[in-house]
């Protein structure tokens, strides 16, 4: 039986190409919750899997140079997220850091979500999912939700010039479309700022 499940479970992450992130939940059909967390815990025994965080597993990826290619902290955020199906933003210093802004890593990432709030603890770092309403997370373009937050974090009364013209030039890499979505939703004061990227990129656009 409990070779049966393996072999299902191994079948199933050759198909996946290495690096993919996989959930002790994917397996469950393959046998008993028990069943699966053993035969997981063997294949990492064996090298086929590396465990991420508790429920957590991603297929090794080899670089002829650098060795092992461990998952992203962004990567593995996401994955939980769709996993969920809730939405997700980074926030903190973490967005300042993804844009930029700070040269600090903080070891406390942390996203706001619309889905269940939790803590995920992967290596040195750890993952806080913080529930917030849906508004907070309605932004859809990667750069310009990170742009939002960043803002909302140094407030207005405290970002610089530098700051701003920093994150309009970084907001020139984000389609029009997401940009024009995400400044309705954006604080009255971050919308200024935002516009100027877009009737710059419309412009260049237009030429």
């Amino acid at each position: 039986m409990i070779d049966t499940v393996e072999n299902k479970i191994f079948t199933k992450i050759k198909k996946a190409k290495r690096g993919t992130l996989f959930f002790s939940d994917n397996f469950i059909s393959f046998g008993s919750a028990e069943t699966v967390r053993r035969t997981l815990n063997r294949l990492v025994e064996k090298g086929e899997l590396d465990r991420v965080s508790q429920g957590i597993f991603f297929r090794p990826q080899i670089d002829d140079i650098i060795g092992k290619i461990t998952p992203k902290v962004e990567d593995i955020a996401e994955a939980i997220a769709r996993r969920d199906k809730a939405k997700i933003v980074p926030t903190g210093a973490y967005a300042l850091n993804r844009l930029g802004l700070s040269m600090q890593v903080p070891m406390n990432i942390v996203y706001l979500t619309d889905g269940s709030a939790r803590k995920v603890k992967v290596g040195n770092y750890t993952i806080s999912f913080i529930r917030t309403s849906p508004k907070n997370v309605a932004a859809i373009g990667k750069t310009s939700r990170l742009a939002i937050q960043a803002l909302k974090i140094i407030g207005k009364d405290n970002v610089s010039q530098a700051e701003i013209e920093h994150i309009q030039n970084i907001l020139l890499k984000e389609k029009i479309a997401y940009l024009e979505h995400d400044l309705r939703i954006a604080p009255a004061w971050i919308k200024e700022i935002i516009r100027y990227s877009l009737e710059k990129l419309k412009n260049n656009e237009q030429r």
